[in-house]
């Protein structure tokens, strides 16, 4: 692919993928606002401290359909259709599963887990709800994700970011509608955003599948687990990346809990749902060039992986500095959005907050980029490595050691700090597999 070739189709995967997932990243806002102007600071803390489930159940669906269409794009480079559909028949049954899993532990165990996130008293009963609300919805949201990126994959970004694009739109119009005048409190709000990737879906499937212009089928795969896991594998990192969201709010709350109480946790809530759009920028970024990667590998030209890497890394450093910069020069407007009531003990808490919170942003485009090249290149155990370091693993361990340590103010700075080590990490693994050198990854079952 020539140079000026690349920069289109760059320009088009890039622009169209974080328009998409910020516009996916609105379903949590929309809640978040909505939620916060009419329950208030109760309703803001209940669902902050739900909301931590998300990551999981979106988690597996990024799992599923990235690695599924990783090896599906690698496939079609090499021409070999009945391996690339084999993939997709995989994503969407081990999908489907999940789903139905997920159905029967929300009707079971919401609120013991409201319980476990942290949930008390007057917050329980609303948690609870909008808990088992969402596992509810739960198959749609995995089907949502795996839908979107294959049809991302095959060739129409446009229209993947229209499912994601008008689904989240749909829930800030819902969100309102269910809130205000059927006032239907919290459930609404959940019932609001399960809504969404329904009609995600619907919009994969007429716009591209019905339509006939797919090139991905439905073939007879079997049920093999391990053909299975190793599809999931090469997805790995986007599943430890949006799960890790959800480790971070789960441990973050209970920390804040103990270090400035409810109103401690609707302060990082403000935080972490603004932290979630700029994640949400990345994520695009990340998912936006793993076609370009994919199919560049599965021609084995690296001189091309090496080009859409680069310009994804400059990219999101970009970006990053442009987040950082908002926070420091706009903390107080950009809090004040979700603090309805004027509540000076939540501004102050979360003002400081989000200075130090967003310096993270200056490394992590780095680390989801890398975790991106990794992936898409088959090098699934690298990607694992440095996902789960940043995500589960070096956060935790950051986040209690810290707020030991430094209260609040070391609260805030775990994130940067983890994204930091990390991103040296990324760069060791990362100059490995641009020189073609031989990384532990995960190569696909014969």
């Amino acid at each position: 692919m020539d140079a000026r070739n690349l920069n289109r189709t760059f320009a088009r995967y890039m622009s169209l993928n974080i328009l998409g997932m910020v516009g996916m990243s609105g379903y949590i806002l929309a809640d978040t606002f909505f939620v916060s102007s009419r329950l208030g600071s109760d309703g803001l803390a209940a669902l902050n401290l739900a909301i931590s489930v998300f990551g999981f159940i979106n988690g597996l669906g990024m799992m599923l359909g990235i690695g599924g269409a990783t090896r599906y794009a690698i496939c079609k480079a090499r021409e070999d259709d009945r391996e690339a559909n084999v993939s997709f028949t995989l994503s969407l049954t081990a999908g489907i599963g999940a789903g139905i899993l997920l159905v029967v532990a929300g009707l079971l165990f919401s609120q013991p887990l409201a319980r476990l996130l942290g949930a008390e008293e007057r917050i329980l009963p609303m948690c609870a709800v909008y808990l088992r609300t969402a596992f509810l919805f739960a198959p749609f949201f995995i089907l949502n994700h795996i839908l979107v990126t294959f049809v991302r994959n095959d060739g129409s970004p446009k229209l993947a970011m229209a499912a994601m694009l008008v689904g989240s739109l749909s829930n800030i119009v819902l969100d309102y509608l269910f809130l205000y005048p059927l006032n239907m409190g919290i459930f609404g709000a959940a019932l609001a955003t399960g809504m969404a990737p329904i009609i995600g879906i619907a919009i994969s499937f007429f716009g591209h599948i019905f339509s006939g212009r797919s090139q991905f089928k439905l073939v007879p795969a079997g049920l093999s687990l391990r053909k299975t896991a190793a599809v999931a594998w090469l997805g790995i990192a986007a599943f430890i990346n949006e799960f890790s969201s959800g480790i971070t709010l789960v441990v973050f709350n209970l920390l804040v809990m103990n270090a400035a109480g409810t109103v401690g946790v609707a302060a990082y809530g403000v935080v972490a749902n603004l932290a979630l759009v700029v994640l949400s920028i990345f994520t695009g970024i990340s998912q936006g060039c793993q076609p370009l990667l994919s199919r560049a590998y599965g021609m084995q030209d690296l001189a091309v992986v090496r080009r859409v890497y680069r310009k994804a890394l400059v990219l999101a450093a970009v970006l990053g500095l442009a987040a950082l910069a908002a926070a420091l020069l706009f903390p107080g407007p950009l809090v004040s959005i979700f603090n309805s009531e004027g509540n000076a003990a939540l501004q102050a808490i979360a003002e400081p907050g989000l200075k130090l919170y967003f310096i993270g942003f200056v490394f992590v485009g780095f680390n989801f980029v890398t975790a991106a090249l990794l992936g898409a290149t088959e090098h699934a155990s690298a990607s694992f490595r440095v996902s789960f370091f940043r995500g589960c693993l070096g956060i935790v361990a950051a986040a209690c050691l810290f707020a030991f340590l430094f209260g609040m103010t070391g609260i805030w700075l775990a994130f940067p700090a983890v994204e930091l080590i990390t991103l040296f990490l990324s760069i060791r693994l990362g100059r490995r597999a641009l020189a073609g050198t031989a990384l532990p990854g995960a190569e696909y079952p014969a």
